[in-house]
């Protein structure tokens, strides 16, 4: 994978983490409500598995946050850093 493609990849994690953060969710807590365990989490968050869209959407309904929203904040993202 390219260095720009992992950059904006490694992005989207942080963003995926941060907003867990900031609704006070924990990893146990995020997994139980998408019906798996914390590792599954765990290993997305640390970029060990990664994730396609339909799973991404999962976490942003279990978080409570809009879908389409957190891909407009992410693409704003990456144009800010230079990686779009």
């Amino acid at each position: 994978m390219s260095s720009l493609h992992e950059a904006s990849y490694q992005l989207l994690l942080e963003r995926i983490r941060s907003v867990r953060r900031a609704a006070d969710v924990t990893q146990t807590d995020l997994a139980e409500k998408l019906g798996t365990d914390q590792s599954f989490v765990s290993k997305y968050e640390r970029g060990e598995r990664r994730l396609d869209v339909v799973e991404l959407r999962a976490i942003c309904l279990a978080l409570g946050i809009d879908f389409v929203g957190f891909l407009s904040d992410f693409e704003k993202a990456l144009r800010d850093r230079g990686l779009a």
